[in-house]
């Protein structure tokens, strides 16, 4: 795990830091544990973590102006420079526009600002601290810093509204620990904060004007070639070369970096089959360069891109989307590594891991993603955040209305009649989209708040069904989510007053809330929180996972797509495939980007059957019904009968699961983020007392 710390004091002296440390609010001397100084007093900043050498640069202009850029980032020392002269103005959005994924710290005399990123896949968070603000890139180390304790109501809103923003707003599970939101910057001035936005807010009042469509994917070509060739430009790396323990007999040096757990050298990609990983594999072989292993190193074939297929042999389904895989390998300048799992590969089944920064439903099959990385490169390409940025959520049908766009409705909801096969569908999608458009955003929360505190039966909280019922239900400025028809009536009430107290922050009901760019944005900030838990959760050590369609500058080109290219039937794959084609490539396989049968809820429900037992377990004395969130016999049943067969919704039952193992590694944990004198303690120092009645005080007291 890498990350930043730093902070900012009210007065030049009240913090003295150094290489030594800081002096806190209690006279004790503390620096963050295997950190790495990159500027001092009075404001410090560290990098802590297996950072290269390449992905931390400082540039100076004196010693009271200096940019800092941790990651990978395609600007230049120069580029870097002139940026730094241009922010003394106050300028923020250049910081965020060079190509790669990064964070920048720039200090300008005693203001610093710290810039977050567009997806939410690099959050910047903060806290007060000893009269000032401490900041990072992770909110366990503050949380650490300040000795926090769990904020029960944002566990609750996890649970309850995990898709809706103003259920989490700022607060994360640490109280007291706050995160700023995506595509906004912190800004420090002497201890004192502020949060800015760097992008523009489009208005209600005045529909945007109509984007030509070719252009708009040009521009995604162009910004998606540039994210891959930053990263095939920047240095490359062979893991544990410095480490490696010598000869060992009968073992040669792929048979130790094997045993070690240790990533190829060079590039490598996901192969799935799928429309998004063949796009990357085949940009990132095709581009100029040597995308492969090291030379000298592994097999020797430098020109190489290692692609690596999981075969999942506990589920049926996916034989069309491995041939296709198959296929795109075929490609000589790809080297192709198909992955095998069993059963010991599928979720539920290995719930051993390390400690995350945050909670994640993807912490349940982490074991899962691990068998697959163990496979692949130091750099290794991944297409997650694809379909949330390029893809229409539901609720953009509702934004062609408010622009008087009615005739592009005409093929998403067709195609959503002819999967359901009911001539009620389109009358059903346009009431649905209509009643949207005209519902102000204050009013979607005080109906969803309602919803949950009436909440007397699983009947109001159920997961849809096929697809129609999904869009259905993502018609709408808020749901419950999976998990919610579990969860005790308190914590229901905890969230309702929480989305009711946010209806009154004039933030949240100004302009710029059009509901399908909203929950879309909503939608990616999740996906991008979750990706970062996974890469935490299933880290392979020395290596890197690049998912170049998270990257600013392609989230900007995406955004740019207009809505009626959106929401036909299979954009995104007519999209990367004219992306594909501008890079070069033109030869695809039959059937590529068809959308192919989900393996992944049959994998689920496998893998809660195999492990039922020890789930049941797992919840006999559970610390979610310790916090109150919970009753611990009706996840018990709720186990049992998803492991019969019954229809219940796995992603929710994934939620609970997940933020139980969660809870039971922080509490688990030893030692801290932090070293020196006297001793520090660590977040939760006091443990889950029973919080019955907790979560309705915590409710009142807002």
């Amino acid at each position: 795990m890498r990350w930043l710390v730093g902070w900012s004091s009210t007065a030049a002296g009240a913090l003295a830091a150094g290489a030594a440390g800081a002096t806190g609010q209690d006279g004790e001397t503390v620096h963050p544990v295997g950190s790495q100084l990159l500027w001092g007093d009075p404001d410090p900043l560290w990098a802590v973590g297996d950072w290269r050498p390449d992905e931390v640069r400082v540039v100076k202009a004196d010693d009271r102006t200096r940019i800092a850029v941790l990651g990978i980032c395609g600007a230049t020392d120069e580029q870097l420079r002139v940026a730094l002269f241009a922010a003394r103005g106050g300028a923020l959005r250049h910081l965020t526009a060079w190509p790669g994924s990064y964070t920048a710290i720039v200090q300008v005399g005693r203001r610093l600002t710290v810039c977050g990123d567009l997806a939410g896949a690099r959050p910047v968070f903060h806290t007060p601290w000893a009269g000032g603000t401490a900041y990072a890139t992770a909110a366990l180390p503050l949380a650490d810093l300040i000795e926090a304790n769990l904020d029960f109501g944002h566990l609750a809103a996890l649970l309850a509204a995990p898709d809706v923003p103003a259920a989490l707003h700022d607060s994360t599970p640490y109280d007291g620990v706050k995160r700023i939101p995506p595509g906004h910057a912190l800004i420090l001035r002497a201890g004192a904060r502020e949060i800015a936005g760097y992008e523009p807010v489009a208005s209600l009042a005045v529909a945007a004007p109509p984007a030509d469509p070719d252009s708009a994917v040009d521009a995604v070509r162009d910004a998606l070639v540039e994210a891959v060739r930053t990263r095939l430009s920047a240095p490359r790396h062979v893991p544990g070369a410095d480490i490696d323990p010598g000869p060992v007999p009968g073992m040669g040096p792929a048979e130790r970096r094997a045993a070690r757990g240790m990533p190829v050298p060079g590039i490598g990609a996901d192969l799935s089959g799928g429309p998004a990983s063949g796009t990357l594999a085949l940009l990132a072989s095709g581009l100029p360069g040597m995308p492969g292993t090291v030379l000298g190193h592994g097999t020797g074939a430098g020109e190489r891109l290692l692609a690596v297929t999981f075969n999942d042999l506990t589920v049926t389904g996916q034989e069309a989307e491995l041939e296709r895989a198959g296929a795109l390998a075929a490609n000589p300048r790809l080297h192709h590594v198909v992955v095998a799992g069993g059963e010991e590969t599928l979720p539920y089944a290995d719930l051993d891991g390390p400690l995350t920064d945050e909670p994640g439903p993807c912490l349940v099959s982490a074991a899962r993603h691990r068998a697959r990385l163990a496979s692949g490169s130091a750099d290794h390409f991944t297409g997650y955040g694809a379909r949330q940025v390029l893809d229409a959520h539901p609720a953009r049908l509702a934004d062609l209305l408010m622009d008087r766009r009615r005739r592009h409705l005409v093929r998403p909801v067709a195609a959503l009649a002819k999967a359901d096969g009911s001539v009620l569908v389109p009358a059903r999608v346009y009431a649905a989209a209509r009643r949207l458009s005209r519902m102000p955003y204050r009013s979607g929360l005080e109906s969803l708040a309602e919803r949950l505190l009436d909440h007397r039966s699983d009947d109001g909280l159920d997961a849809p069904g096929g697809a129609v019922e999904a869009s259905l239900a993502a018609l709408t400025w808020g749901r419950p989510g999976p998990a919610a028809r579990w969860l005790t009536g308190e914590a229901l009430a905890e969230v309702s007053v929480r989305l009711q107290a946010s209806t009154h922050r004039s933030e949240l009901v100004g302009p710029g809330q059009r509901p399908g760019d909203f929950r879309a944005r909503a939608a990616l900030a999740r996906h991008a929180a979750d990706l970062r838990v996974l890469e935490q959760a299933a880290e392979i050590r020395f290596q890197r996972l690049h998912a170049p369609f998270l990257d600013n500058q392609v989230v900007r080109a995406a955004r740019a797509l207009p809505e009626a290219l959106r929401v036909r039937p299979g954009a995104r794959a007519a999209i990367l495939r004219t992306v594909l084609e501008g890079a070069g490539v033109r030869e695809l396989p039959p059937g590529w980007g068809v959308p192919t049968q989900a393996t992944e809820a049959a994998a689920a429900r496998t893998g809660l059957r195999v492990a039922a037992d020890s789930l049941v377990t797992l919840f006999d004395t559970p610390l979610l019904a310790e916090a109150g969130l919970v009753e611990a016999r009706v996840v018990r049943k709720a186990l049992r009968s998803a492991a019969a067969g019954e229809p219940l919704p796995l992603d929710g039952l994934a939620d609970l699961v997940s933020l139980e193992l969660w809870l039971r590694r922080l509490l688990a944990r030893r030692g801290t983020c932090w070293t020196g004198t006297p001793a520090r303690q660590r977040a939760v120092p006091a443990g889950i007392a029973p919080q019955r009645g907790a979560l309705g005080a915590g409710a009142r007291s807002r």
